[in-house]
């Protein structure tokens, strides 16, 4: 078991705290193979009968997966690690998404990528005014995976590409407006909500105890920027590719400076990541379970981590934070769209088990 991973029962609670603060608990592989472990181990353990997940530290919950390390391993040549870290990362969003006993998460703080892929999949969802969640990925070079476009797939189809695309950390209004979390609570009374969870999990209707807990704790959230600047932005974000959308943001960004601030922003991000965040996005939801939309995420995901702007955002946002990525291709017409669509096929995952 993981030292970055405390794992416990209290009365009937399994609780699974992620304790790597000083990287904001950010998902190492021996942590996600720690909380698969712990997953697995209580599905038959009858004095087991719910999971909490919550997040060591004053920072946040979790900022997303180990990126850095997985940048070493594709730079390295190690290609086939680096897919063993997303296909187990993956696994364990599954697990939390398909468990058979009830899965609360407490998520304050920063709620990032791999965060999400943890708190976004739990039954039940709880969040704080301070809470910050983000989908950064195409600020790195990468795409919306840990099967958050199932989560999203709840929300207007406009909302959640905004959120996706720009990467802007969304508060609490937001998430729960996009269906990343089901309630807000004060700050303050996080310790009594968290004891009052152990207490529900003790109850004889467990899942009747965390809601009755949940709405007698729920406060409101504040207002809705995100979604409102996206409610504002859906015409351009119906449009079939991320250069359209992109162009005809800054085209809307003439007379409005909160709408110029998000075109120029959105012309910092790589444009393989928009493309890809576009239409695997699109594709997801199609689908009608989360296996399928995390099955869709990791043949998508070994094609970018693949490609030159993978390794050159974690470069330029984690690594040397000079913030100033180098994009390749840093034009939308050079993008490799054919060999997206391709990944994104469920042909992709039988061709390669294939080989």
């Amino acid at each position: 078991m993981s030292s970055q991973v405390e794992v416990s029962v209290e009365g009937h609670m399994g609780v699974i705290a992620l304790n790597r603060p000083e990287a904001i608990n950010a998902l190492s592989r021996s942590m996600i193979d720690a909380v698969t472990e712990a997953l697995e181990r209580w599905r038959g353990d009858t004095g087991v009968r719910a999971v909490l997940f919550e997040g060591r530290g004053p920072r946040g919950f979790c900022s997303g997966g180990d990126v850095r390390a997985v940048r070493a391993m594709v730079i390295e040549g190690r290609l086939a690690e680096a897919e063993a870290y997303f296909a187990a990362e993956y696994a364990m969003n599954l697990s939390i998404a398909t468990y058979d006993k009830p899965v609360i998460a407490i998520a304050d703080g920063i709620v990032m990528g791999g965060g999400i892929g943890i708190a976004g999949h739990a039954r039940y969802r709880c969040t704080t005014p301070n809470a910050r969640f983000a989908m950064p990925e195409a600020g790195i070079g990468f795409f919306g995976d840990v099967g958050v476009n199932f989560i999203l797939a709840k929300a207007p189809p406009h909302r959640a590409l905004l959120f996706l695309m720009s990467g802007v950390p969304a508060g609490a209004a937001d998430a729960l407006a996009l269906g990343l979390t089901d309630c807000a609570v004060a700050p303050e009374r996080l310790g009594e909500l968290r004891s009052g969870l152990i207490g529900a999990a003790n109850a004889g209707n467990v899942d009747t105890a965390i809601v009755a807990l949940m709405q007698a704790q729920s406060i409101q959230a504040g207002d809705c920027t995100l979604c409102a600047l996206a409610d504002r932005l859906a015409g351009p974000l119906q449009l079939e590719t991320a250069a359209a959308i992109v162009a005809a943001i800054d085209a809307a960004a003439i007379e409005n400076g909160e709408i110029s601030s998000m075109a120029a922003l959105l012309k910092t991000r790589s444009p393989t990541s928009l493309e890809a965040i576009v239409q695997s996005h699109r594709a997801a939801r199609r689908l009608p379970e989360a296996r399928d939309v995390l099955a869709l995420d990791l043949r998508v995901a070994r094609l970018m981590a693949g490609l030159p702007d993978f390794a050159e955002g974690v470069r330029a946002v984690l690594v040397d934070k000079d913030q100033s990525p180098r994009w390749s291709p840093g034009i939308f017409a050079d993008v490799p769209s054919g060999a997206i669509r391709e990944a994104i096929s469920p042909g992709a995952e039988r061709a390669a088990a294939a080989v």
